[in-house]
């Protein structure tokens, strides 16, 4: 179990830093540059495929991690 849970983290971080660079938007906030903060951009394609792997491999990560605990 231990292993898959590695497997799981190992492929976690890797899919993150696939990401495209969002980022930015939260540099801007910081420096006050908030012009493109809230405009409405889609993911599409890839995008949305690694975006949509993300949430599954973090859901996966937190059932195992729970499962873990309590055996």
């Amino acid at each position: 179990m231990q292993t898959f849970l590695i497997i799981i983290s190992v492929l976690l971080i890797i899919i993150v830093l696939l990401q495209s660079n969002k980022a930015e938007s939260g540099a801007q906030i910081l420096s006050g540059g908030n012009t493109d903060l809230f405009m409405q951009r889609k993911e599409r394609g890839s995008e949305l495929f690694i975006s949509r792997l993300t949430f599954v491999l973090g859901m996966i990560f937190f059932v195992v991690s729970l499962v873990m605990e309590f055996m």
